[in-house]
């Protein structure tokens, strides 16, 4: 399995060959060093922890300074789940680098989407609405009826859509495509969007 750390950058566009445009996404990817090989026989499931970025050691806690001693200072860590003989395949202070992935390939992309606060449910479902006729001046935007009738005995059912906070939660892309890996600037290039503001944290599986 294939799997890398980022950075979303911003979105821009780029040509193919055939000169047809598509919009992409720039992630930056630093430097990612593998930090603990879990197995299924001493931790119940395989998996590759790697360390990723940069950062002063004056501002790295003592615990993360004493799990990577000897391999960097990492502005952080993340896990992925591997099968056991990719896990095998790998050691502590082996670098994992970009050029596993190739231009063409398809990636599932995983991070956390852009917080909005709390919203209605016009926004934060699609919902319609009510009248805009009819003597209803304060309805346009209001959910409408949330509970009554048969149903649950009058009380709201569980898993109502209404309003409340959105975004702010973990979301998986499937099916990008890498369109351009930038070795010498250090940015991967992916079809469409990604989710999470510039700056966010990007899980890249392949």
């Amino acid at each position: 399995m294939k799997f890398f750390v980022g950075k979303k950058v911003n979105m821009t566009q780029i040509f193919n060959a055939e000169g047809e445009v598509k919009a992409a996404t720039a992630v930056a990817v630093p430097a990612v060093v593998v930090t603990q090989i879990k197995t299924k026989d001493k931790d119940g499931y395989a998996a590759v922890q790697v360390g990723f970025g940069a950062k002063k050691e004056k501002s790295i806690k003592k615990p993360a300074r004493g799990h990577a001693k000897g391999l960097g200072n990492f502005e952080g860590f993340k896990e992925f789940r591997v099968a056991p003989d990719d896990a095998s395949a790998l050691k502590v202070g082996d670098k994992v680098e970009m050029t596993t992935f190739k231009e063409g390939d398809s990636v599932a992309v995983s991070a956390i989407s852009k917080g909005k606060g709390f919203q209605g449910v016009v926004k934060r479902h699609g919902f319609k609405g009510g009248s805009r006729t009819h003597g209803q001046k304060h309805s346009e935007r209001e959910p409408g009826a949330i509970g009554g009738r048969g149903r649950a005995g009058g009380r709201v059912s569980k898993g109502m859509r209404m309003a409340g906070r959105m975004g702010g939660e973990r979301i998986t892309v499937k099916g990008l495509k890498v369109l351009k890996i930038d070795g010498e600037g250090g940015l991967v290039y992916l079809s469409g969007a990604v989710p999470g503001r510039r700056g966010t944290l990007v899980e890249i599986r392949g």
